[in-house]
Formats: structure tokens, C-alpha cells, sequence
């Protein structure tokens, strides 16, 4: 993959790159959300520590990282079925994670198991084909293809 440009933000002498994207989850939960991202997704884990009475794991697939912080007291009882009535309440809404053949991916996942709420869709308006699948905790994570790092898009 070609090398990310950092963005600056109008006057800031700071320039930025993605780094991970975190999640809160229960101490229960910590496990089996371990296990989910390992065998549904091949993510490994990098480091697992404890700090302040919480437990961080980072987790990474290729340039992709994800921090588990367990920590959390209750479970979050809302799910998501379909991407196209996710929109509400105001939270983040997903996470996107750029694939090299979607179809060949959404084939993969199906076979482990993981259901599609929305797509395989074109975009013509960015150019991509996307789907979006849930993790064990109902997050939603995008898959897009190509990434939009690969086309030099910033959207």
C-alpha cells in the first residue's frame, strides 16, 4: 500500500494520520470480542495490558489497529440489522476497514458465519463498493473496495 499523507488542520503546526479506533467493552465481554475479531476477521493481538482497573487490548490486521478497552459497565442492547435504519441515536456510527476483493471477502465472512446488514452496494458517488457487517457487540464496521486510500480520495 502506498504510504498515507498526514492532513494538517488549517494553521495547526500538528499534522495527523489515523493511528486505531477504540471500543469499549464489558470485562465479560473482553474474551469473546477477542475471539470474534481473531477468528472472524484475522486480527492478532499486539499488546494487552491493564491500567487504572482497566484492561487495553490492541489488536491489528495488516495496517488496520483496534483497541479493546474493557472497561465498561453494561452492554450496550441496541443491535443493528440493517445499515439503512442505523442512523440513530447520535453515537459513531462505524468503522471502515479498506478490502482488496469484496465479493471474495463477503464469500469469506458468510463461511464464518458473519451476516451482512447492508450490501454488496455501489457508490457511484465515491466510486466504491461497500458492505457493512456487525462485530459480537452489534459495532459496525464497513468494508470498502477499493479502500480510499488506494484511489487518494479523502472522503
Amino acid at each position: 500500500m502506498p504510504a498515507r499523507s498526514s492532513a494538517s488542520l488549517g494553521g495547526m503546526s500538528n499534522s495527523f494520520s489515523h493511528d486505531h479506533v477504540g471500543i469499549s467493552v464489558t470485562p465479560d465481554d473482553l474474551e469473546a470480542t477477542i475471539a470474534w475479531y481473531s477468528s472472524k476477521l484475522g486480527f492478532t493481538m499486539e499488546r494487552r495490558f491493564d491500567s487504572h482497573g482497566t484492561t487495553f487490548v490492541f489488536m491489528v490486521a495488516g495496517d488496520v489497529r483496534i483497541e479493546l478497552l474493557a472497561g465498561a459497565s453494561d452492554r450496550n442492547s441496541e443491535t443493528t440489522t440493517n445499515i439503512l435504519t442505523s442512523m440513530d441515536p447520535s453515537r459513531l456510527h462505524h468503522f471502515c476497514v479498506a478490502v482488496e476483493d469484496l465479493d471474495g471477502t463477503v464469500s469469506q465472512l458468510r463461511d464464518r458465519d458473519v451476516e451482512l446488514i447492508g450490501g454488496p452496494m455501489q457508490v457511484a458517488e465515491i466510486g466504491q463498493r461497500l458492505a457493512f457487517i456487525t462485530d459480537n457487540l452489534g459495532n459496525i464496521i464497513e468494508l470498502a473496495e477499493p479502500g480510499t486510500w488506494r484511489t487518494g480520495r479523502d472522503n
